[in-house]
Protein backbone atom coordinates (compact mmCIF):
# COMPACT_ATOMS: atom_id res chain seq x y z
CA UNK A 1 0.00 0.00 0.00
CA UNK A 2 2.82 2.37 0.90
CA UNK A 3 4.45 1.52 -2.41
CA UNK A 4 1.18 2.28 -4.27
CA UNK A 5 0.80 5.62 -2.50
CA UNK A 6 4.41 6.48 -3.28
CA UNK A 7 3.91 5.67 -6.98
CA UNK A 8 0.73 7.81 -7.11
CA UNK A 9 2.48 10.74 -5.42
CA UNK A 10 5.48 10.41 -7.72
CA UNK A 11 3.22 10.33 -10.76
CA UNK A 12 1.42 13.44 -9.60
CA UNK A 13 4.72 15.26 -9.29
CA UNK A 14 5.62 14.31 -12.83
CA UNK A 15 2.24 15.14 -14.35
CA UNK A 16 1.40 18.44 -12.64
CA UNK A 17 3.08 21.30 -14.55
CA UNK A 18 5.03 23.94 -12.68
CA UNK A 19 3.69 27.41 -13.34
CA UNK A 20 6.12 30.34 -13.70
CA UNK A 21 4.60 33.78 -13.89
CA UNK A 22 6.01 36.03 -16.59
CA UNK A 23 8.03 38.98 -15.23
CA UNK A 24 5.69 41.85 -14.56
CA UNK A 25 6.34 44.85 -16.75
CA UNK A 26 7.03 48.18 -15.06
CA UNK A 27 4.41 50.87 -15.51
CA UNK A 28 5.68 54.26 -16.63
CA UNK A 29 4.45 57.02 -14.33
CA UNK A 30 4.05 60.63 -15.46
CA UNK A 31 6.50 63.30 -14.33
CA UNK A 32 4.94 66.43 -12.88
CA UNK A 33 5.55 69.95 -14.15
CA UNK A 34 7.12 71.94 -11.34
CA UNK A 35 7.45 75.31 -13.06
CA UNK A 36 8.29 77.02 -16.36
CA UNK A 37 11.28 79.31 -15.98
CA UNK A 38 11.67 81.26 -19.21
CA UNK A 39 12.47 81.03 -22.89
CA UNK A 40 14.66 78.11 -23.88
CA UNK A 41 17.47 80.14 -25.45
CA UNK A 42 18.00 82.06 -22.19
CA UNK A 43 18.37 79.06 -19.88
CA UNK A 44 21.49 76.86 -19.88
CA UNK A 45 20.79 74.69 -16.83
CA UNK A 46 19.80 74.34 -13.21
CA UNK A 47 21.43 73.21 -9.95
CA UNK A 48 20.07 73.04 -6.40
CA UNK A 49 21.37 74.77 -3.29
CA UNK A 50 19.37 73.76 -0.25
CA UNK A 51 15.72 74.35 -1.05
CA UNK A 52 16.52 76.83 -3.83
CA UNK A 53 16.74 76.03 -7.53
CA UNK A 54 19.50 78.01 -9.21
CA UNK A 55 18.78 78.88 -12.84
CA UNK A 56 21.69 80.11 -14.97
CA UNK A 57 22.19 81.11 -18.56
CA UNK A 58 22.53 84.07 -20.90
CA UNK A 59 20.01 86.85 -21.46
CA UNK A 60 20.58 89.84 -23.77
CA UNK A 61 24.20 88.64 -24.27
CA UNK A 62 24.85 88.74 -20.49
CA UNK A 63 25.55 85.82 -18.15
CA UNK A 64 23.16 85.62 -15.21
CA UNK A 65 22.06 83.44 -12.30
CA UNK A 66 18.84 83.57 -10.34
CA UNK A 67 17.23 81.54 -7.58
CA UNK A 68 13.65 80.31 -7.41
CA UNK A 69 11.75 78.17 -4.96
CA UNK A 70 9.83 75.02 -5.86
CA UNK A 71 6.80 77.06 -6.89
CA UNK A 72 8.80 79.20 -9.31
CA UNK A 73 8.88 82.30 -7.10
CA UNK A 74 12.06 84.29 -7.69
CA UNK A 75 14.29 84.68 -4.63
CA UNK A 76 17.15 86.67 -6.16
CA UNK A 77 18.55 87.63 -9.58
CA UNK A 78 22.20 88.38 -10.31
CA UNK A 79 24.05 89.66 -13.37
CA UNK A 80 27.34 87.79 -13.35
CA UNK A 81 29.47 89.91 -15.66
CA UNK A 82 29.68 93.48 -16.95
CA UNK A 83 31.51 92.67 -20.19
CA UNK A 84 30.08 93.56 -23.58
CA UNK A 85 29.10 89.90 -23.92
CA UNK A 86 29.29 86.82 -21.71
CA UNK A 87 27.76 83.35 -21.44
CA UNK A 88 27.07 81.10 -18.45
CA UNK A 89 27.04 77.47 -19.54
CA UNK A 90 27.49 75.09 -16.58
CA UNK A 91 27.32 75.09 -12.77
CA UNK A 92 27.98 72.98 -9.68
CA UNK A 93 27.28 73.39 -5.96
CA UNK A 94 29.85 72.81 -3.23
CA UNK A 95 29.29 71.31 0.23
CA UNK A 96 28.65 74.76 1.73
CA UNK A 97 25.86 75.46 -0.74
CA UNK A 98 27.84 78.02 -2.76
CA UNK A 99 27.33 77.91 -6.53
CA UNK A 100 30.28 77.72 -8.95
CA UNK A 101 29.29 78.82 -12.45
CA UNK A 102 31.47 78.68 -15.54
CA UNK A 103 31.18 80.33 -18.91
CA UNK A 104 33.11 82.50 -21.33
CA UNK A 105 33.85 86.21 -21.55
CA UNK A 106 35.87 88.50 -23.87
CA UNK A 107 39.54 89.08 -23.23
CA UNK A 108 40.23 91.90 -20.81
CA UNK A 109 41.35 95.24 -22.25
CA UNK A 110 45.06 95.13 -23.03
CA UNK A 111 45.21 91.34 -23.42
CA UNK A 112 46.28 90.42 -26.93
CA UNK A 113 45.25 87.10 -28.40
CA UNK A 114 46.97 85.30 -31.25
CA UNK A 115 45.56 85.29 -34.78
CA UNK A 116 41.93 84.11 -35.03
CA UNK A 117 41.43 80.42 -35.60
CA UNK A 118 39.17 78.79 -38.14
CA UNK A 119 35.56 78.17 -37.18
CA UNK A 120 35.57 74.75 -35.46
CA UNK A 121 33.66 71.82 -36.83
CA UNK A 122 31.25 69.72 -34.80
CA UNK A 123 32.29 66.09 -35.38
CA UNK A 124 29.61 64.44 -33.27
CA UNK A 125 26.60 66.55 -34.22
CA UNK A 126 26.23 67.67 -30.61
CA UNK A 127 23.61 70.30 -29.85
CA UNK A 128 25.65 73.44 -29.24
CA UNK A 129 24.02 76.85 -28.76
CA UNK A 130 24.50 79.31 -31.60
CA UNK A 131 26.59 81.62 -29.42
CA UNK A 132 29.38 79.07 -28.94
CA UNK A 133 31.94 80.16 -31.50
CA UNK A 134 30.92 83.77 -32.07
CA UNK A 135 32.41 87.05 -31.01
CA UNK A 136 35.53 87.29 -28.86
CA UNK A 137 34.65 84.92 -26.02
CA UNK A 138 38.19 83.68 -25.51
CA UNK A 139 38.44 83.66 -21.70
CA UNK A 140 37.30 80.80 -19.46
CA UNK A 141 35.48 82.43 -16.57
CA UNK A 142 34.21 81.20 -13.22
CA UNK A 143 31.88 82.96 -10.83
CA UNK A 144 31.29 81.88 -7.24
CA UNK A 145 27.90 82.89 -5.87
CA UNK A 146 26.60 82.41 -2.33
CA UNK A 147 23.31 80.65 -1.66
CA UNK A 148 21.89 84.09 -0.83
CA UNK A 149 22.84 85.50 -4.23
CA UNK A 150 26.04 87.43 -3.41
CA UNK A 151 28.86 87.36 -5.99
CA UNK A 152 31.82 86.07 -3.98
CA UNK A 153 34.50 85.92 -6.68
CA UNK A 154 35.14 86.17 -10.41
CA UNK A 155 38.21 84.84 -12.16
CA UNK A 156 39.19 84.45 -15.80
CA UNK A 157 41.76 82.54 -17.82
CA UNK A 158 42.58 84.23 -21.15
CA UNK A 159 43.21 81.93 -24.13
CA UNK A 160 43.97 82.45 -27.81
CA UNK A 161 40.81 80.80 -29.15
CA UNK A 162 37.06 81.05 -28.90
CA UNK A 163 35.75 78.46 -26.46
CA UNK A 164 32.66 76.98 -24.83
CA UNK A 165 32.78 75.42 -21.34
CA UNK A 166 30.46 72.40 -21.18
CA UNK A 167 30.74 71.16 -17.58
CA UNK A 168 32.13 72.00 -14.16
CA UNK A 169 32.52 69.92 -11.00
CA UNK A 170 33.63 70.95 -7.52
CA UNK A 171 34.99 69.25 -4.39
CA UNK A 172 36.86 70.33 -1.27
CA UNK A 173 40.10 70.85 -3.24
CA UNK A 174 38.74 73.03 -6.05
CA UNK A 175 36.98 72.82 -9.38
CA UNK A 176 37.49 71.29 -12.83
CA UNK A 177 36.08 72.82 -16.02
CA UNK A 178 35.93 71.11 -19.40
CA UNK A 179 34.72 72.27 -22.77
CA UNK A 180 35.39 72.82 -26.45
CA UNK A 181 37.92 75.23 -27.93
CA UNK A 182 38.58 76.31 -31.50
CA UNK A 183 41.81 75.32 -33.24
CA UNK A 184 43.32 75.97 -36.65
CA UNK A 185 42.18 72.49 -37.73
CA UNK A 186 38.73 72.36 -36.11
CA UNK A 187 38.00 71.91 -32.42
CA UNK A 188 39.60 70.31 -29.39
CA UNK A 189 38.53 69.47 -25.87
CA UNK A 190 40.03 71.25 -22.89
CA UNK A 191 40.41 70.80 -19.14
CA UNK A 192 41.37 73.44 -16.62
CA UNK A 193 41.39 73.18 -12.81
CA UNK A 194 41.16 75.80 -10.08
CA UNK A 195 42.01 75.80 -6.42
CA UNK A 196 39.51 76.65 -3.69
CA UNK A 197 39.84 80.40 -4.29
CA UNK A 198 39.36 80.13 -8.04
CA UNK A 199 42.95 80.43 -9.25
CA UNK A 200 43.31 78.63 -12.58
CA UNK A 201 45.91 76.04 -13.47
CA UNK A 202 47.36 75.77 -16.98
CA UNK A 203 44.78 74.73 -19.58
CA UNK A 204 45.18 71.21 -20.97
CA UNK A 205 44.11 70.80 -24.60
CA UNK A 206 42.83 67.35 -25.62
CA UNK A 207 43.08 66.68 -29.37
CA UNK A 208 43.75 69.15 -32.16
CA UNK A 209 41.02 68.80 -34.79
CA UNK A 210 37.91 66.82 -33.85
CA UNK A 211 37.55 66.24 -30.10
CA UNK A 212 35.02 67.39 -27.51
CA UNK A 213 35.07 67.30 -23.70
CA UNK A 214 31.50 67.12 -22.42
CA UNK A 215 31.66 65.93 -18.79
CA UNK A 216 34.18 65.78 -15.96
CA UNK A 217 34.62 63.80 -12.74
CA UNK A 218 37.07 64.65 -9.94
CA UNK A 219 38.48 61.77 -7.87
CA UNK A 220 39.65 61.71 -4.27
CA UNK A 221 43.27 61.02 -5.30
CA UNK A 222 43.44 64.29 -7.23
CA UNK A 223 43.06 62.76 -10.68
CA UNK A 224 40.32 63.76 -13.12
CA UNK A 225 38.28 61.85 -15.69
CA UNK A 226 37.31 63.77 -18.83
CA UNK A 227 34.45 62.32 -20.87
CA UNK A 228 33.59 63.20 -24.46
CA UNK A 229 34.13 62.15 -28.05
CA UNK A 230 36.90 62.18 -30.62
CA UNK A 231 37.52 61.44 -34.29
CA UNK A 232 41.30 61.59 -33.97
CA UNK A 233 44.20 59.89 -32.18
CA UNK A 234 44.45 60.85 -28.49
CA UNK A 235 47.59 59.97 -26.51
CA UNK A 236 48.46 57.24 -29.01
CA UNK A 237 44.97 55.68 -28.99
CA UNK A 238 43.67 55.69 -32.57
CA UNK A 239 40.06 56.20 -33.58
CA UNK A 240 38.24 52.93 -34.27
CA UNK A 241 34.88 54.12 -35.60
CA UNK A 242 33.95 57.35 -37.32
CA UNK A 243 33.82 59.01 -33.89
CA UNK A 244 34.61 57.27 -30.59
CA UNK A 245 33.43 58.02 -27.08
CA UNK A 246 36.44 58.70 -24.88
CA UNK A 247 37.34 58.49 -21.20
CA UNK A 248 40.57 60.36 -20.51
CA UNK A 249 42.42 60.01 -17.21
CA UNK A 250 44.38 63.13 -16.22
CA UNK A 251 46.91 63.21 -13.39
CA UNK A 252 47.23 65.83 -10.63
CA UNK A 253 49.98 67.36 -12.78
CA UNK A 254 47.48 67.77 -15.67
CA UNK A 255 49.08 65.04 -17.79
CA UNK A 256 47.04 62.49 -19.77
CA UNK A 257 47.85 59.08 -18.30
CA UNK A 258 45.34 56.83 -20.09
CA UNK A 259 42.62 56.90 -22.73
CA UNK A 260 39.80 54.39 -23.17
CA UNK A 261 37.75 54.54 -26.38
CA UNK A 262 34.20 53.26 -26.93
CA UNK A 263 33.60 52.59 -30.61
CA UNK A 264 31.28 51.06 -33.17
CA UNK A 265 32.20 50.08 -36.73
CA UNK A 266 31.16 52.66 -39.35
CA UNK A 267 29.41 54.72 -36.70
CA UNK A 268 29.73 57.28 -33.93
CA UNK A 269 29.94 56.84 -30.17
CA UNK A 270 29.47 59.97 -28.09
CA UNK A 271 29.70 60.15 -24.29
CA UNK A 272 28.02 63.37 -23.16
CA UNK A 273 27.12 62.86 -19.49
CA UNK A 274 28.83 61.29 -16.46
CA UNK A 275 28.01 60.84 -12.78
CA UNK A 276 30.58 60.93 -9.94
CA UNK A 277 30.43 57.11 -9.81
CA UNK A 278 31.25 56.86 -13.55
CA UNK A 279 27.79 56.07 -14.85
CA UNK A 280 28.00 57.37 -18.42
CA UNK A 281 25.36 58.11 -21.05
CA UNK A 282 25.64 59.02 -24.69
CA UNK A 283 24.68 58.29 -28.25
CA UNK A 284 25.38 55.51 -30.73
CA UNK A 285 24.78 56.59 -34.32
CA UNK A 286 25.01 54.22 -37.27
CA UNK A 287 23.47 55.52 -40.47
CA UNK A 288 20.02 56.83 -39.59
CA UNK A 289 19.73 54.70 -36.44
CA UNK A 290 20.23 56.45 -33.10
CA UNK A 291 20.50 54.67 -29.74
CA UNK A 292 21.20 55.87 -26.24
CA UNK A 293 23.82 53.87 -24.35
CA UNK A 294 24.18 53.87 -20.57
CA UNK A 295 27.22 52.14 -19.07
CA UNK A 296 28.54 51.79 -15.53
CA UNK A 297 32.35 51.82 -15.48
CA UNK A 298 34.71 50.78 -12.70
CA UNK A 299 37.44 53.15 -11.49
CA UNK A 300 39.74 51.36 -13.95
CA UNK A 301 37.30 52.15 -16.81
CA UNK A 302 36.13 48.56 -17.10
CA UNK A 303 32.43 48.30 -18.11
CA UNK A 304 30.42 46.65 -15.32
CA UNK A 305 27.08 46.72 -17.16
CA UNK A 306 25.67 48.43 -20.21
CA UNK A 307 22.26 48.89 -21.87
CA UNK A 308 21.05 50.45 -25.12
CA UNK A 309 17.72 52.01 -26.04
CA UNK A 310 16.37 53.37 -29.31
CA UNK A 311 16.28 57.12 -28.94
CA UNK A 312 15.87 60.44 -30.62
CA UNK A 313 18.70 62.49 -29.19
CA UNK A 314 20.33 63.66 -25.98
CA UNK A 315 20.79 61.81 -22.68
CA UNK A 316 21.76 62.63 -19.10
CA UNK A 317 22.65 60.72 -15.92
CA UNK A 318 22.73 61.72 -12.26
CA UNK A 319 24.24 60.48 -9.01
CA UNK A 320 21.23 58.26 -8.24
CA UNK A 321 21.83 55.75 -11.06
CA UNK A 322 19.22 57.37 -13.27
CA UNK A 323 19.15 57.90 -17.03
CA UNK A 324 17.10 60.61 -18.74
CA UNK A 325 16.80 60.41 -22.52
CA UNK A 326 14.49 60.94 -25.49
CA UNK A 327 13.00 57.47 -25.86
CA UNK A 328 11.62 56.17 -29.12
CA UNK A 329 9.82 52.84 -29.58
CA UNK A 330 9.28 50.11 -27.01
CA UNK A 331 11.35 48.80 -24.09
CA UNK A 332 10.81 45.14 -23.17
CA UNK A 333 10.84 45.72 -19.40
CA UNK A 334 8.23 48.49 -19.54
CA UNK A 335 4.64 49.07 -20.56
CA UNK A 336 5.93 51.61 -23.05
CA UNK A 337 5.96 52.38 -26.77
CA UNK A 338 6.86 55.94 -27.71
CA UNK A 339 5.75 56.84 -31.21
CA UNK A 340 7.70 60.14 -31.11
CA UNK A 341 10.82 61.02 -29.08
CA UNK A 342 9.59 61.34 -25.49
CA UNK A 343 11.58 62.20 -22.33
CA UNK A 344 11.95 59.05 -20.22
CA UNK A 345 13.58 58.79 -16.80
CA UNK A 346 14.82 55.30 -15.88
CA UNK A 347 16.10 54.22 -12.47
CA UNK A 348 18.57 51.31 -12.26
CA UNK A 349 19.85 49.13 -9.44
CA UNK A 350 23.55 48.36 -8.96
CA UNK A 351 23.40 45.59 -11.57
CA UNK A 352 21.78 47.69 -14.28
CA UNK A 353 18.24 46.36 -13.85
CA UNK A 354 15.45 48.91 -14.40
CA UNK A 355 13.54 49.50 -11.16
CA UNK A 356 11.30 52.47 -12.05
CA UNK A 357 10.30 54.64 -14.99
CA UNK A 358 8.79 58.11 -15.41
CA UNK A 359 8.03 60.15 -18.51
CA UNK A 360 7.58 63.82 -19.39
CA UNK A 361 5.26 64.99 -22.17
CA UNK A 362 6.36 64.39 -25.78
CA UNK A 363 7.27 67.27 -28.05
CA UNK A 364 10.36 68.35 -26.10
CA UNK A 365 13.42 69.52 -28.02
CA UNK A 366 16.35 69.04 -25.66
CA UNK A 367 17.16 67.64 -22.22
CA UNK A 368 19.37 70.16 -20.39
CA UNK A 369 19.83 69.16 -16.74
CA UNK A 370 19.17 66.20 -14.44
CA UNK A 371 19.95 66.78 -10.77
CA UNK A 372 19.29 64.94 -7.53
CA UNK A 373 18.71 67.20 -4.53
CA UNK A 374 18.37 65.99 -0.95
CA UNK A 375 15.79 68.70 -0.23
CA UNK A 376 13.99 68.86 -3.60
CA UNK A 377 14.40 65.37 -5.04
CA UNK A 378 15.08 64.66 -8.71
CA UNK A 379 14.65 67.65 -11.02
CA UNK A 380 14.87 67.65 -14.82
CA UNK A 381 15.20 70.74 -17.00
CA UNK A 382 13.73 70.35 -20.48
CA UNK A 383 13.64 72.66 -23.47
CA UNK A 384 10.56 72.81 -25.67
CA UNK A 385 10.41 74.96 -28.78
CA UNK A 386 9.03 77.85 -26.73
CA UNK A 387 10.18 77.51 -23.14
CA UNK A 388 12.36 75.87 -20.51
CA UNK A 389 10.50 73.90 -17.84
CA UNK A 390 11.38 71.86 -14.75
CA UNK A 391 9.78 68.46 -14.21
CA UNK A 392 10.01 66.05 -11.28
CA UNK A 393 9.03 62.39 -10.85
CA UNK A 394 8.23 62.80 -7.14
CA UNK A 395 6.85 66.20 -6.12
CA UNK A 396 7.70 67.18 -2.54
Amino acid sequence: MKRFVAIVLLASLVIVPVSHAAPKKISVKPMQLLTTIGSAEEVSGIVASGKSIIVFGTKAAKAYARAIDATGKELWNLSLDQSAASIATAAAVDSAGDIWITGATPLATGVTASAPTATPINPDNAVIPSAVFTGDLQAVTIWKVSAAGALLLTNTLPTSSVLFPTAITVDKAGTSVVGITGTEKGNAGFLVNTDTVGVFSKLLQIGVASTTADAVVRHSDGTVTVVGSSSETIAGKKVAGITDGILVKVSKASKITSVVRSSIAKGKRIWNSASPSLLLAGQIIVGNKIETAVTKFSSAYVPLWTTRFTSGGSSLVNSSNQLFFLSLGSISQLNWNAMVPTPLLLSFNSKGVITAAHSAPPGQVELMSLIDSKELGVLALIWSAESASIFTPNPR
